[in-house]
C-alpha cells in the first residue's frame, strides 16, 4: 500500500461535516484537525495501481464542504 496524505481546506464552518463525510465513507486512514492555512489533515493508503491523483479528484474533492487539496505523496517513513 501506498500512504500519502491530503491537506485540505474547507469552506468556514465545514470542517466537522467534512471530517464526518470522510469517516463515513471509509476511504481514509487518519483524519486530523490542524490549525493554520487548512484545517484538516487526512492519511490516506493506496493499492500501487490505483492513480493518487484520480482518487483524490474523483473520491476526496466531491466531498460537500471542501474548498481546497494539497496533496503530499511521501517516500520513506522513518
Amino acid at each position: 500500500m501506498v500512504p500519502f496524505f491530503v491537506q485540505i481546506k474547507c469552506h468556514m464552518g465545514k470542517s466537522y461535516q467534512v471530517a464526518n463525510a470522510l469517516a463515513d465513507a471509509e476511504i481514509a486512514s487518519e483524519i486530523y484537525s490542524t490549525a493554520g492555512h487548512y484545517d484538516l489533515l487526512v492519511k490516506f493508503y493506496l493499492d500501487p495501481s490505483v492513480d493518487i491523483g484520480h482518487f483524490v479528484n474523483e473520491k476526496v474533492q466531491v466531498i460537500p464542504g471542501i474548498q481546497d487539496t494539497l496533496t503530499i505523496i511521501t517516500f520513506k517513513a522513518f
